[in-house]
């Protein structure tokens, strides 16, 4: 039986209190980041490896794809730093307080 004086529950684990985790994959800056990337990815090696003459006629000299790319490749650097820096924290006890509460607008209607 575990008594409030106690720091470790049964299993040997720390308090509620104490588990709190980030997000992780479920952040929408991890999917923004992993989309813009990829998509800097395709259009720097398509800048690279596929800049014909046409392509140079159509940009004025300007390899378009190359400096798109890197500019999606530096946002994509940046929401991975500010994901690494300001993780988005999940406080269990807080979920479960929020699970019984309803809806805001009260459109949960009572159960008989």
């Amino acid at each position: 039986m575990s008594t409030a004086s106690d720091a470790h529950d049964d299993a040997g684990r720390a308090p509620a209190e104490a588990r709190k985790h980030t997000a992780g994959a479920y952040d929408v800056r991890t999917v923004i980041a992993g989309l813009i990337g990829l998509y800097g990815v395709v259009l720097t090696l398509m800048g690279l490896f596929a800049y014909s003459d046409d392509d140079r006629a159509k940009t004025d000299d300007w390899n378009a794809n190359l400096w798109s790319g890197l500019a999606m490749l530096l946002v994509a650097i940046v929401f991975a730093v500010w994901l690494k820096l300001r993780p988005v924290v999940v406080d269990p006890v807080a979920l479960e307080k929020e699970k019984g509460e309803g809806t805001s607008d009260g459109s949960e209607t009572a159960r008989p």
